[in-house]
């Protein structure tokens, strides 16, 4: 299995969390399956929403575009190329920052945790490290080519 696939695996298992947490924020779902933590309290607090939208729906944009483009980095065309390897790294480590300052407001200002936000946030961060190194294969590849 390759980084891409990797990445795009981890995405779509982000994507269907994320989808979980939003239907839930829209009122599809009526209670959160959490077994660990107070997801409720998190999924209702102030944080949950940013710019007017839930939180979740961000993270729904986030995975689908990483899927987008693992999957795109997959054709043959762009199997090479590190703008989009160096695009995916940037993505990544946006959604890793942003679910851990999510992850900060849960333990420090909410004093509650989502466990399916825990997941999320794990995930983003394991996206981030599997573009880092797609990434840095990419430019060693260069280097010993060039």
């Amino acid at each position: 299995m390759t980084k891409r696939m990797l990445a795009a695996l981890i995405a779509l298992v982000g994507l269907f969390v994320a989808l979980y947490l939003t239907l839930y924020k829209v009122g599809v779902i009526g209670e959160l399956a959490c077994s660990i933590g107070s997801c409720e309290a998190v999924q209702t607090s102030r944080w949950s929403t940013f710019l007017g939208l839930p939180v979740a729906a961000w993270g729904l944009a986030f995975y689908a575009s990483v899927l987008a483009v693992a999957l795109t980095g997959l054709m043959e065309r762009y199997e090479d190329s590190r703008p989009l390897a160096l695009g995916m790294l940037a993505l990544t480590a946006w959604g890793a920052l942003f679910s851990l300052w999510l992850t900060y407001l849960e333990l420090f200002v909410i004093r509650a945790i989502c466990q399916w936000c825990v997941i999320s946030a794990v995930l983003a961060v394991g996206l981030t490290v599997v573009s880092y190194l797609d990434w840095r294969e990419l430019r060693a590849l260069e280097t010993v080519d060039g």
